[in-house]
């Protein structure tokens, strides 16, 4: 699993498959930026293909991580069959998808996002 840290933004970079053990990596990694609290998260999908109910759960624990200690946590890069799993749970209205990575960057300094 990637990390990267640049001003007050996390970038995650999951590997291939969030499955039990992917999705485990992704909350261990998450949970040790709880101390940090950065305003800006950005979970980098765009190597995952795959993606089951352990990771959903990892994703969505993040995101109620994020919340609680006020802040944003945001997708992008999300493949075609991951973000079928995403509306068939209706998790794609949940979470603040972005196309791309540069997408993120270019609405970083937007006060919607960075609330």
């Amino acid at each position: 699993m990637m990390s990267t840290q640049e001003f007050q933004l996390i970038l995650l970079q999951p590997p291939e498959r969030l499955d039990e053990n992917g999705g485990s990596a992704l909350e261990t990694q998450l949970a040790r930026l709880l101390p940090q609290k950065q305003a800006l998260w950005v979970i980098d999908l765009a190597q995952v293909d795959f993606m089951d109910s352990a990771g959903l759960v990892s994703l969505v624990s993040g995101l109620k991580s994020a919340r609680q200690i006020g802040c944003r946590l945001v997708l992008c890069n999300v493949q075609a069959s991951v973000r079928l799993v995403l509306e068939l749970t209706q998790l794609d209205s949940v979470f603040e998808i972005f196309d791309s990575y540069d997408e993120v960057l270019t609405t970083v300094n937007s006060p919607a996002l960075m609330r």
